[in-house]
């Protein structure tokens, strides 16, 4: 079986990396202490993905997980899925990043990465045959986006051939906590261009927009917004995990989903989503679960027309063509799709050069990522101005036939 080794780095990653390896284990039938109690041969058929089966039939995550401070892996041993990790697999220091990617990057994390690798080394050779390796960190703070852009450039460097794949959260001007968050993303995005194949880029705002507008949540917590993000790793791993025949692994998924090396961006979705209490209102059916995927799009655009029309082509297969879901849910996809004013006056500069770092550094990753943005507005315009001879040409698509016809096919 072709094995993925997870990492997990910083209180961010930690924190969205264990909420997922709580819903995998429910969707594969494994206690928090690592039993099997499903009923569904399904749920084993592909378990091997992810974990690791001991001889006493115990089945361990391929997880390592990092940060720089104690605190963060004694919350996690506290928890209710504490008990499913293996011990050795924590690595951690004493002195924690303090919000700098610089620490994480090049001082405090720089001292603890041979440990790290020492471990992830262990696993990978534990694979039958390793297909490649997920990060889950955030961008915003110290060791998340240090370290975990140091981890990412060393594993580049071991294994070059193999997929590496991100879930990143990115911060976002309305819903931040940290003032150095918009140097610690330029300077990680610099990093993820270069080092992965895949970043799934989940959005702070976007997710307390969801909390307030879908979910209605007067005050969403860390763990309403972490439950998110891990159904959506859930939605987006769910053709890896289980059988089926569409992206059955990192490589097959990467080689559908990026269309140029630096344009492997994206931002992931999930259906259905619906508050609580309003679950048992609506129907859970393969049109509403179109009419959700496809909300937001503008059919008056031409970009908005091609996303319909592939709607149309594409989703008339029957839903097991797109992975088997998982048993808490009818139907399961994942949608991926894709601080210059403080540098001018050299705020806060003093604590990176400090650590040793260059502010060229800074000017080549805000220059980096300004490439990436006019690259995809590039392709953009590009694909627009193409579409807009197919649009005239093409019979345009009623969605609420769309939504009849696939539900009746399937």
């Amino acid at each position: 079986m072709r094995g993925i080794v997870h990492v997990q780095a910083g209180q961010c990653g930690n924190q969205i990396g264990s909420k997922f390896w709580e819903v995998i284990s429910d969707e594969h039938g494994v206690d928090p202490q690592g039993i099997y109690r499903g009923e569904n041969p399904l749920q084993q058929e592909r378990i091997d993905v992810y974990y690791n089966e001991a001889s006493s039939g115990k089945y361990v995550p391929r997880a390592v997980l990092v940060d720089l401070e104690p605190g963060t892996m004694d919350s996690v041993r506290a928890g209710p899925y504490g008990q499913l990790f293996r011990p050795d697999n924590f690595v951690f220091g004493q002195s924690g990043a303090g919000n700098n990617w610089a620490k994480g990057h090049y001082t405090e994390g720089a001292e603890l990465v041979d440990a790290v690798l020492d471990v992830i080394r262990k696993e990978a050779e534990s694979c039958d045959c390793l297909q490649g390796f997920q990060l889950t960190h955030s961008l915003g703070g110290g060791t998340g986006s240090g370290m975990g852009t140091l981890l990412l450039s060393k594993i580049r460097e071991e294994y070059p051939d193999r997929i590496m794949n991100t879930f990143s959260v990115v911060p976002s001007p309305k819903v931040s906590e940290v003032v150095l968050e918009p140097y610690n993303a330029t300077l990680s995005v610099h990093q993820l261009v270069e080092n992965t194949d895949m970043s799934f880029c989940i959005d702070n705002e976007a997710l307390y927009n969801i909390c307030f507008r879908t979910l209605r949540l007067s005050t969403p917590s860390y763990g309403d917004l972490n439950h998110l993000i891990s159904l959506t790793m859930s939605g987006v791993t769910t053709s890896l995990r289980f059988p089926g025949q569409l992206n059955a692994d990192l490589r097959k998924l990467a080689v559908n989903m990026v269309p140029f090396p630096r344009l492997h961006f994206f931002m992931p979705g999930f259906a259905p989503l619906t508050a609580r209490n309003s679950f048992n209102y609506r129907p859970q059916t393969v049109s509403e679960l179109m009419t959700q995927l496809l909300r937001g799009v503008d059919p008056s655009q031409p970009e908005g027309g091609r996303v319909r029309r592939a709607a149309a082509r594409g989703s008339r297969c029957p839903p097991p063509s797109w992975g088997t879901p998982p048993p808490s849910r009818r139907y399961s996809r994942g949608y991926p799709n894709s601080s210059p004013l403080m540098f001018r006056r050299k705020a806060f500069l003093h604590w990176y050069t400090g650590e040793g770092m260059d502010e060229m550094e800074f000017t080549e990753a805000a220059s980096n990522m300004a490439d990436l943005i006019s690259e995809y507005q590039q392709y953009q315009e590009a694909s627009v101005e193409d579409e807009e001879v197919e649009f005239d040409e093409e019979e345009e698509v009623d969605m609420s036939h769309l939504a009849r016809d696939v539900s009746r096919e399937c």
